[in-house]
């Protein structure tokens, strides 16, 4: 692998899926090693995932993935309701991206039963990534793409992923039968209440950490 924005994608896909921690050390050499690259690439791939939240670089230290503070959540969910509810706001419900969130809603619900909850929550982002397509904007859904993945690092801090996961779904089916049935600025309401509701559950779950 010698492309740096490849290496990026791919190193950010495994912060995401929890293959580091965060606040894990990251090993330069380890991980050129591992992906067969020189150091230089594998620090311009940390730059782009440093400008999109992802790691930090601590003097002395160096570079780790970054661990949200209860400051990085309001800023997330702050994000989250600027982006996700002005696109639905303003969507039809016959786009396309519709039944992008159908599907993805009803991938959620396959796996609840087995409770295999990684996939219940790729579900759920998928449903809510749906709901920024609806925009036709990819400025946009780039813009998003960095806050979900933030949003991510901030999921795999809590250590009870039902009680983060399941209400979620339920709350997904709700907006999709509100867009449906009473439209985009009902759908649009419904969404700002229940991202509200989960930046409480998630300041909740940081608090009973002690995160600052």
């Amino acid at each position: 692998m010698n492309h740096q924005g490849a290496l990026a994608d791919v190193l950010r896909q495994s912060i995401i899926d929890g293959d580091f921690a965060p606040g894990a050390r990251l090993s330069e050499a380890a991980l050129a090693e591992r992906f067969e690259v020189s150091r230089n690439t594998l620090r311009e791939a940390f730059r782009v995932l440093a400008e999109q939240g992802l790691i930090e670089h601590i003097p002395h230290r160096g570079v780790s993935v970054a661990a949200p503070s209860i400051a990085d959540v309001i800023d997330i969910y702050r994000a989250r309701r600027v982006i996700e509810c002005s696109a639905l706001r303003q969507s039809e419900p016959e786009h396309p991206a519709v039944q992008l969130m159908r599907s993805a809603l009803a991938e959620a619900e396959q796996h609840l039963p087995n409770e295999e909850w990684h996939r219940v929550g790729s579900a759920n982002m998928a449903f809510h990534d749906a709901i920024v397509s609806l925009a036709d904007s990819p400025r946009l859904a780039r813009t998003y793409r960095d806050v979900a993945a933030e949003l991510r690092l901030v999921f795999l801090e809590i250590d009870d992923p039902r009680a983060l996961h399941e209400p979620f779904v339920r709350k997904n089916r709700i907006v999709l039968k509100t867009l449906l049935e009473d439209g985009p600025h009902a759908a649009a309401d419904a969404l700002e209440s229940y991202l509200i509701s989960s930046e409480r559950t998630v300041l909740g779950a940081f608090a009973r950490m002690g995160r600052g």
